[in-house]
């Protein structure tokens, strides 16, 4: 059973930090690449950050980057989400991400999400 957990939500001011993490259990953590989406009311699904399955390389979207840092710890099977200067426009739920390979083609995973609120 392939199961992703997220925690570290929260409610900050504007310019705050949060740590979000993501734990990964029911298939091989070390050979996929992890991803934090996010969604606002109202809006589409969008991704945050990337990493890759070593974790040498990471990607952001531009409005993320400078902000936001993704990570990893295979070890733990375990990802993480460092957000700073948090603005309003980043409120959302944030989700954990994997796309799995089987037999039967490929199939998105997603955690339960994790609701982030910036305000004043």
């Amino acid at each position: 059973q392939v199961q992703l957990v997220e925690s570290g939500g929260g409610s900050v001011q504007p310019g705050g930090s949060l740590r979000l993490s993501c734990a990964a259990s029911g298939f091989t953590f070390s050979a996929y690449t992890m991803n934090w989406y996010r969604q606002a009311p109202g809006k589409e699904r969008e991704l945050v950050a990337s990493i890759t399955d070593s974790g040498a390389s990471t990607n952001y979207p531009d409005s993320m980057k400078g902000r936001f840092t993704i990570s990893r710890d295979n070890a733990k099977n375990a990802v993480y989400l460092q957000m700073n200067s948090l603005k309003p426009e980043d409120t959302a739920v944030y989700y954990c991400h994997v796309l799995l390979r089987s037999t039967w083609g490929r199939v998105n995973y997603w955690g339960q999400g994790t609701q982030v609120t910036v305000s004043s």
